[in-house]
């Protein structure tokens, strides 16, 4: 028997994850089926009429549906179509990155080559060349301990850089930078040459370069790094490898650019 949708039949209040179920079940309904109206969408759900507007209601704010003209009914919104388009930006630079990290990958010998976005307050990889046991695609990994992070980090504006600023930040090694103060410097000298490293910050031994991936737009849709050991990736050789990098970014972006033109 069906009860009033604030509660589960215990007098407790229902869960948050019961109320995504239906958030996620109504957008799904949306787009399956077009406008709708909320008694519509209330008898789809097995919900209240009241319950059902409230559900609307917290979807519309974030622009993820929004009322279809006077006719009393919701669509999907653009909050939708901005969530498609950060997915496809990410989708579109793995897959117009991958050959050119394989190549690089080849090219650069006991390296690896990794492609990451700025995901979730970390810099998580959505490429990796070669392909080894220690797979790193989808980890999110702490933006102050590599490279990659430290170009997103770099990238970013004054408040959401002060905001990440103000987070914790765990030592790993004996050379991670943890001071807010020195953290900036750091960041300060990649916006002035234009790439990232790390001196066995994230691990003991393991050295990485960095440089930004800009996107169509020119804005810094990504990091591209070569990490490897202290003595396959040398202080002497950073400015080689950035180099490198440098060029293939740029061939990234000729890549994603093509898929813009007509």
């Amino acid at each position: 028997m069906y009860n009033s949708g604030d509660t589960a039949g215990t007098g407790e209040p229902r869960s948050s994850s019961q109320t995504v179920d239906r958030a996620l079940s109504m957008l799904t309904l949306l787009a399956q089926r077009g406008p709708a109206g909320v008694t519509d969408l209330a008898r789809e759900l097995g919900v209240h009429k009241s319950t059902a507007t409230r559900l609307l209601s917290a979807l519309e704010k974030f622009r993820f549906v929004e009322q279809d003209g006077n006719r009393g009914k919701y669509r999907l919104g653009f909050g939708i179509v901005r969530l498609a388009g950060a997915t496809t930006a990410q989708l579109d630079i793995g897959r117009e990155g991958r050959p050119v990290c394989a190549r690089l990958a080849a090219e650069l010998y006991g390296g690896t080559v990794s492609l990451s976005v700025l995901e979730g307050g970390g810099a998580t990889a959505v490429v990796q060349e070669p392909s080894t046991e220690r797979n790193w695609i989808g980890v999110r990994m702490p933006l102050h301990a590599t490279a990659t992070g430290k170009v997103l980090l770099a990238s970013l504006g004054f408040e959401e850089l002060s905001n990440a600023l103000e987070r914790p930040r765990q030592r790993l090694t004996a050379n991670t930078i943890t001071a807010s103060g020195a953290l900036l410097a750091d960041l300060n000298r990649v916006r002035d040459r234009g790439w990232a490293a790390t001196i066995g910050e994230l691990e003991t031994g393991l050295n990485s370069v960095a440089v930004p991936v800009r996107g169509p737009g020119g804005r810094i849709a990504g990091a591209l790094s070569v990490s490897a050991a202290e003595e396959h990736l040398g202080l002497d050789d950073f400015q080689d490898i950035a180099r490198v990098l440098t060029q293939a970014a740029d061939e990234i972006l000729a890549r994603l650019q093509r898929l813009t033109q007509p």
